[in-house]
């Protein structure tokens, strides 16, 4: 074991041990933790610091000794570079086994409540081409690797894939992707190749010029299929011939879709959407509950495990038909909806006006008349004068983004006083925060853990309280 005397050290030979939060492998030098990227538990290798603090070191591994045995090998050419998937070196079922582990600690450690047995995590049927959407950038100079520039690959060329991370202006131009049903690729590689062919101009990330901004692709379980453009200037020739030429080759796709975004940032929640070809809308179904997903529309990204998900938190809410249910941050109303018809009636609140529009969208068409929508912030829609209006809960959903529940919105749940709350999360810490708080007047009486993202250290986590 060796230092450098460089101010960010080299540490030499360091062994792996276990991974951390936020999927970063975990090793110990000198009684100092140390957070490494491009590692897994078992490797032996050469640590470069890139942060140094006084309890930890962070850093990249830059050599390796030994590979551990419980090394895969990543099955996609772009593994390391595009920053996705960063858990392929690590077989499925030690993913699943590392991300429980994460939910019961963070629970444990962070919550300090008493906690049930964890049941199993729910695996994901599909841990390949298991996402419904995603979103590509073009760039005029895309990112190159060390040894495509000894080669002088790609030099100079455009590129059409996802952002480097922690870099805003570096794109990897995206070959393969193993992460989204056909015909993803095929798009994305047709679009590329005519843009190129036709001389349209990609968009410079550092000057804020360009033609062509953003590429989404959105597949249905039902079979729709969503292509929206994103361009930063109104270019009309090009942009008909453009979008004229894909619907020809792809007669597939039921929406294709163009927003004109000319602002510093990709976000088009504040930007109109135009329609060029088919609807302005895909449809997802579960149990014959259909769902309308606009381009703007949040969506589980995995359909299949969504499923799986919603029905853990209907298991867990134990409907039996005469329950006044709350959902909070419902979204587009996908819980609100697939519980409807298990209780007496659904109050939905979410922040975004929008969502609640297509909520409301979503139980129109399913002759759903059991629910209520109502948008603004959360802590300040959810009153006791609210309850007092629309009726006390017997049970509330909550499904928080990653930031978990403010304070106020805790305080108004413990005086509702629900007689079960179901908490889904994505983040299991702050979760845990948020349940520290319940704990006086709740018990934990339910766990799971269910695994959305396959091949990263993301993992949900559903547990049921009971009032005391």
């Amino acid at each position: 074991m060796g230092k450098s005397r460089n101010k960010k050290p080299l540490l030499l030979n360091v062994e792996i041990t276990d991974v951390a939060a936020e999927g970063k492998a975990l090793a110990r030098v000198d009684d100092r933790v140390v957070f490494v990227n491009g590692a897994v538990p078992g490797d032996i290798v050469d640590v470069q610091v890139t942060r140094k603090r006084t309890s930890y070191y962070e850093g990249d591994a830059v050599a390796f000794h030994k590979y551990s045995d419980i090394r895969v090998s990543p099955f996609c050419k772009h593994f390391g570079v595009c920053g996705g998937c960063k858990w392929q070196s690590i077989p499925y079922e030690k993913q699943l086994e590392y991300k429980a582990r994460e939910v019961y600690n963070n629970l444990k450690r962070i919550g300090k409540v008493e906690l049930p047995e964890q049941m199993p995590i729910l695996a994901s049927a599909r841990n390949q081409k298991y996402r419904n959407k995603l979103e590509f950038t073009f760039s005029n100079k895309r990112w190159l690797t060390a040894e495509q520039m000894k080669s002088g690959e790609g030099m100079g060329q455009p590129g059409l894939g996802f952002h480097i991370p922690g870099l805003f202006d570096k794109v990897v131009d995206i070959d393969e992707c193993h992460l989204q049903l056909d015909p993803s690729d095929a798009i994305r590689k047709w679009v590329r190749s005519y843009a190129i062919e036709h001389n349209l101009e990609f968009f410079d990330l550092r000057t804020q010029q360009g033609f062509l901004r953003n590429l989404t692709i959105r597949t249905a379980s039902t079979g729709d299929l969503m292509v929206l453009f994103s361009f930063f200037r109104d270019d009309k020739p090009e942009r008909e011939q453009l979008l004229q030429n894909l619907l020809e080759a792809f007669p597939q796709i039921t929406s294709l879709m163009y927003v004109i975004n000319p602002k510093a940032n990709d976000t088009i929640g504040d930007l109109e959407v135009f329609t060029f070809a088919g609807n302005d809308h895909i449809m997802e179904e579960m149990e014959g509950i259909k769902f309308k997903v606009g381009p703007k529309s949040f969506y589980q990204t995995n359909s299949e495990q969504a499923y799986e998900l919603y029905k853990v938190a209907r298991s867990f809410a134990d409907l039996k038909g005469h329950e006044v249910v709350y959902d909070l941050y419902t979204g587009t109303g996908t819980i609100a909806n697939f519980v409807a018809k298990h209780c007496q009636k659904v109050i939905g609140i979410e922040y975004v006006p929008e969502a609640i529009e297509d909520a409301k969208v979503n139980s129109a068409i399913n002759g759903i008349e059991n629910t209520s929508f109502y948008a603004g912030d959360m802590k300040d829609v959810l009153s006791m004068d609210f309850i007092s209006a629309h009726g006390v809960p017997d049970v509330m959903i909550v499904d928080p983004p990653r930031a978990g529940m403010h304070e106020d919105v805790v305080r108004t749940i413990l005086s509702a006083a629900p007689k079960r709350i179901v908490y889904v999360s994505c983040n299991s810490a702050t979760q845990a925060r948020d349940i520290s708080m319940l704990d006086a007047n709740y018990k934990v009486t339910k766990m799971q853990p269910v695994d959305m993202f396959p091949h990263t250290h993301h993992v949900e986590s559903v547990v049921c309280l009971d009032r005391r």
